[in-house]
């Protein structure tokens, strides 16, 4: 019973993980497709729909990048993205499959992580911020706690 439930468990993060995996590629394909389009007056659009402040940080970032859609950052973070998405796939795939590798890649890549989500949610105590750093503690210590039961076989 507790292996059906660990099992269980790490299907549940591994669709999780390749869901955020997916999720970055179709955010990817967007901006390719703004690319295409006027892209600086729909960013415009988009600050504006989400009632962002244009001068503050983000939004500045996100209106800059694509208003020079040449700029080798919107490349960089291109190329960040879809490491990130191979990533979130790899450790999908190695959770599915009940690998130790998954579970390490899961831990590592979740734990690090968890010192800046802290931090948000000390410095920013929304329930977003709280949120996140309380999820992905609580996935990183089921998956800490699955490899002792691993190595315990």
């Amino acid at each position: 019973m507790a292996h059906a439930s660990s099992a269980l468990g790490l299907k549940s993060i591994a669709l999780f993980e390749a869901a955020k995996g997916a999720l970055v590629i179709l955010a990817g394909l967007g901006l390719v497709a703004l690319l295409h389009a006027d892209a600086q007056a729909l960013a415009e659009a988009v600050v504006g729909r989400f009632h962002l402040n244009p001068a503050s940080h983000y939004p500045k970032v996100f209106l800059a990048l694509l208003s020079h859609p040449s700029d080798g950052r919107l490349w960089a973070i291109g190329g960040s993205a879809a490491v990130y998405a191979v990533m979130r796939f790899a450790e999908a795939y190695g959770l599915w499959q009940g690998r130790a590798w998954g579970n390490w890649l899961g831990v590592w890549s979740g734990g690090i992580y968890i010192p800046v989500e802290l931090y948000e949610a000390v410095r920013h105590p929304t329930w977003i911020h709280i949120g996140l750093a309380v999820a992905n503690a609580l996935v990183v210590a089921y998956l800490v706690q699955s490899l002792a039961r691993h190595k315990v076989k």
